[in-house]
């Protein structure tokens, strides 16, 4: 591992909660995976209201689809949702033959594509969510988000409502109005952060 840090100019970066990683208006040639925290991507709408784009876990990639873009601005802001450890690494080294023939730097250059196609469905699969035209099923898209990555009708999500609010663009009321309606009509059951689909 050792090897391929210097190879591919891969390096940790440290970031406090709320801080951040990728402002919009820049450009990096760099993408990171996050070995602890988490993350999001957000902008802000016209009239000023935060919209989270994406949300990244543990294990999960940040600024691919921007450092395999030279030169281009990102659109969006990245921000640590937790005190977060990030491996960044230099999209331009790792397109650059390896003089070590290092087998790190050959598996991260095999799995770039990959990660850049999960990258854009992630982002079909979000703006599928924005575009519903009613609060139901804005969070009925959602869920069955979870339950798919998570291969259970029975699941947790990982953010509370006020951040599922601002994920989904609806009011905070509004969200719980509408989960209240659902449970009551059979489709959904919860507790807290836990989740059930029903008849879906």
């Amino acid at each position: 591992m050792k090897i391929f840090t210097k190879c591919a100019n891969a390096r940790r970066a440290y970031f406090k909660k709320d801080e951040i990683i990728i402002e919009a208006g820049t450009t990096t040639d760099e993408f990171g995976f996050i070995l602890e925290g988490s993350a999001q991507s957000i902008k802000w709408n016209a009239s000023g209201k935060l919209i989270i784009i994406t949300m990244v876990e543990k294990g999960g990639a940040i600024g691919v689809l921007l450092a395999a873009s030279p030169g281009r601005v990102s659109p969006l802001t990245v921000q640590a949702t937790k005190d977060s450890t990030i491996m960044m690494i230099s999209y331009k080294k790792i397109l650059t033959p390896c003089e070590r023939n290092c087998k790190y730097h050959k598996d991260i250059l095999q799995n770039f594509m990959s990660l850049v196609a999960e990258k854009g469905l992630e982002l079909h699969e979000r703006i599928n969510c924005l575009l519903e035209p009613t609060v139901r099923e804005k969070i009925l898209t959602y869920l069955q988000k979870i339950s798919r990555e998570q291969k259970s009708s029975s699941f947790n999500i990982p953010i509370n409502r006020n951040i599922m609010a601002e994920y989904l663009n609806i009011e905070r009321s509004a969200l719980s109005r509408e989960l209240s309606r659902m449970k009551k009509d059979g489709l959904i059951d919860y507790n807290k952060n836990h989740f059930c689909l029903k008849n879906i």
